[in-house]
């Protein structure tokens, strides 16, 4: 289990967004690379990268930000948010991800999911399984469809995918804990599947604690949590190893 600190860059800045929500964003720093470097230095394994006006749509796509950081950083990043077609796929990792993320192209255009696994590897290409009550949201969480997290899992599965995140986006930022009932959910379809990566509603590191009675996640996503008394990136780290 490895805890990844996220990095939301919008219009140049690091912020994040209650449950998705534009109008709900609160800016954490105007130097998304100081963050960068800050995590690793306290220990992160690997950083998790989304181009926020990517997902919606937006001209400022941060393709400089996201190339620095992953110049300056020598460890993991996986970077997501609006990567939707196969060229935009070939532009992240030239920028120098080590994973891409893929979410709303899983409903839309499964085709460049294909066509990545084809070109970059299975271990090089994750998705996003964003949900809320239990559908699959898109768009930048904008749009809740009639697809089920299982029905969606079960196809991923089918195409190669070997690694999937999945966000209950109701909790996102909401410092409520993560979705275990869910997660329990899909860490049993996962068994010898698929790999998990838990994120949203991390308050403590005892939610992270918790977290590992699921032996099919391998890591959990920390956004805002980073930035509150609660939880100190350094120490969780050493309490998640020693438990």
């Amino acid at each position: 289990m490895i805890i990844i600190p996220a990095i939301d860059i919008r219009q140049g800045k690091s912020v994040r967004l209650k449950q998705g929500k534009l109008e709900e964003e609160t800016v954490y720093s105007n130097d998304p690379v100081f963050l960068a470097k800050l995590w690793q230095a306290k220990g992160a394994e690997r950083l998790h990268i989304v181009n926020l006006d990517g997902a919606f749509n937006c001209i400022n796509n941060n393709k400089e930000i996201i190339k620095q950081i992953c110049s300056e950083v020598n460890i993991p990043v996986e970077v997501g948010g609006g990567i939707r077609d196969i060229a935009k796929v070939h532009e992240i990792f030239d920028l120098g991800a080590t994973y891409v993320v893929l979410g709303t192209v899983a409903i839309y255009n499964p085709e460049v999911i294909r066509k990545s696994i084809e070109e970059y590897g299975s271990d090089k290409i994750i998705i996003a399984i964003d949900a809320k009550e239990g559908k699959i949201a898109i768009d930048g969480w904008k749009d809740v469809t009639a697809i089920g997290v299982l029905e969606l899992l079960d196809n991923l599965y089918k195409i190669g995918i070997k690694e999937v995140i999945y966000t209950d986006i109701s909790r996102d930022g909401m410092f409520t804990g993560p979705d275990l009932a869910g997660i329990s959910q899909i860490n049993e379809f996962c068994e010898q599947k698929l790999r998990l990566i838990a994120s949203g509603g991390i308050k403590t590191v005892q939610d992270i604690i918790t977290l590992k009675q699921y032996k099919n996640v391998i890591a959990t996503i920390v956004g805002s949590a980073l930035y509150t008394t609660d939880f100190q990136l350094e120490s969780a780290i050493k309490d998640i190893q020693h438990d």
